[in-house]
């Protein structure tokens, strides 16, 4: 018989778990509405999945339940929900009939949600915790899942999207596994006091996302659009500054040597 372990590595929660597993869920129901043809359902089913991978892990951090099991519970959940459900919607949506480039770019970005995801896993702490290092597979769901729900919404004719697809499903695949920097935003304290035009201007946010209610599939879209390019944005102005800075320093070496 094996002895039972004390530790609260070893524990199984409940609380986190149920969640993990409601985004388990919606992962699974994405798939299964691809499989109907219901691409729109299945878009919106990413983003409540991408809903619960942000609750749980607060959760579990709020209540104090975090484990090992949990965090493992939580990476295999996401593999389904960001991982193979957009890459199957993606490609029963709109690169089944690209034939072998269609699949090999499905593929692509599934392998390289796991390579993410195990990169992530193992990576050790970093000093840096307010950026992620690759985008992040939810967010890579989101400008997919995203993408599919705007192009449904507005009956775009897919025939002329299809290598835009393509490329998109690629550049999401291949910037997961990138060492391009990501805003993380760890480092939002909803406990810190913040000044009085905060709060007006979240008062004028609260009530455009009313007014826009009617657009959420292209404002998720562009959301999500925006934060996968502004990594590559970041990383070009710091290579920049990088290079004005050596040229600085080496043209004040030769000034002192002169």
């Amino acid at each position: 018989m094996a002895p039972k372990s004390s530790g609260k590595k070893s524990r199984i929660y409940w609380l986190p778990n149920v969640i993990t597993t409601c985004g388990l869920f919606s992962g699974f129901y994405a798939i299964v509405q691809a499989m109907n043809m219901r691409f729109d359902l299945a878009a919106i089913a990413i983003f409540v999945a991408l809903t619960f991978d942000v609750l749980d892990g607060r959760v579990a951090r709020i209540t104090r339940t975090e484990s090992d099991f949990g965090a493992e519970y939580d990476s295999l959940s996401d593999m389904v929900a960001f991982g193979a459900a957009p890459a199957l919607i993606i490609y029963e949506w709109g690169l089944r009939g690209m034939d072998k480039f269609g699949w090999f770019a499905a593929f692509v970005y599934c392998g390289c949600a796991a390579l993410r995801l195990a990169r992530f896993n193992t990576a050790r702490p970093s000093s840096d915790k307010f950026f992620f290092r690759g985008l992040p597979s939810p967010a890579a769901a989101g400008l997919l899942a995203g993408f599919v729900w705007t192009v449904e919404v507005y009956n775009f004719h897919l025939a002329n999207l299809e290598w835009l697809t393509w490329a998109l499903t690629v550049f999401a695949g291949a910037s997961m596994v990138s060492n391009i920097p990501y805003y993380s935003g760890k480092d939002i304290n909803i406990r810190k006091a913040v000044p009085f035009w905060v709060i007006v201007l979240s008062g004028f946010v609260i009530i455009i996302s009313f007014q826009i209610t009617e657009n959420i599939p292209e404002v998720l879209f562009v959301f999500f659009a925006v934060y996968a390019v502004s990594g590559y944005i970041r990383f070009l102005v710091a290579g920049a500054g990088l290079k004005d800075r050596d040229k600085n320093s080496v043209q004040k070496s030769q000034g002192n040597s002169d």
